[in-house]
């Protein structure tokens, strides 16, 4: 790794936590700067404003969560259906987490909205992926393809009220509503 290459990492990681633990406009530029070691000048040399900042941290933070998220699923043994389910079990693992604030994509959109049309783009982008993944799990485990969007629903409002809430439950109850749902399509 080259010397801009760590420190980028190293601003990404501190304005990861910063943004996620704390808001992006509750921090400024120089917050992140004082967390990541760096100067000013430096910090906006790698990263000329705070929304190409906010865009990195958000890119970043997708890849991490669906990388993560699709290594889970793929340790899981058993038929396809309960590959889908092990969605949910990841999303109880996630919302035992200390640092769990919700998620990262609804918490930026809800702070800027459409000022920040990057943001915006960003949660789109985050929410299509894993709209897509589900489909591809509910694919491989022959329901129709309308499920996978009940699904990407069940799994939004469990991280929501998970986020509220300030409990793992919500995911519990989620996988038990898509064991529903996949048994009725199953079914039918």
């Amino acid at each position: 790794m080259t010397d801009i290459e760590a420190t980028r990492e190293r601003i990404l990681d501190a304005a990861e936590e910063l943004f996620y633990g704390q808001g992006i406009q509750a921090v400024g530029m120089d917050a992140v700067r004082s967390a990541s070691g760096v100067t000013l000048r430096r910090l906006y040399q790698v990263f000329p404003s705070k929304g190409a900042l906010v865009e990195a941290y958000l890119l970043r933070r997708d890849e991490r969560w669906r990388r993560s998220l699709a290594a889970h699923v793929d340790q899981a043994d058993g038929p396809p259906a309960e590959r889908v389910l092990v969605v949910f079990d990841w999303l109880r693992h996630w919302f035992e987490e200390p640092d769990f604030r919700g998620c990262a994509f609804v918490n930026s959109f809800g702070e800027l909205g459409a000022t920040a049309p990057e943001v915006a783009e960003a949660a789109q982008r985050h929410k299509e992926a894993f709209r897509r993944y589900l489909a591809g799990l509910v694919d491989d485990a022959g329901a129709p393809g309308t499920v996978a969007a009940s699904l990407a629903l069940l799994a939004e409002g469990a991280i929501t009220t998970a986020a509220i809430t300030g409990s793992p439950l919500p995911a519990d109850q989620a996988r038990e509503a898509a064991k529903v749902l996949l048994g009725a399509e199953a079914a039918t």
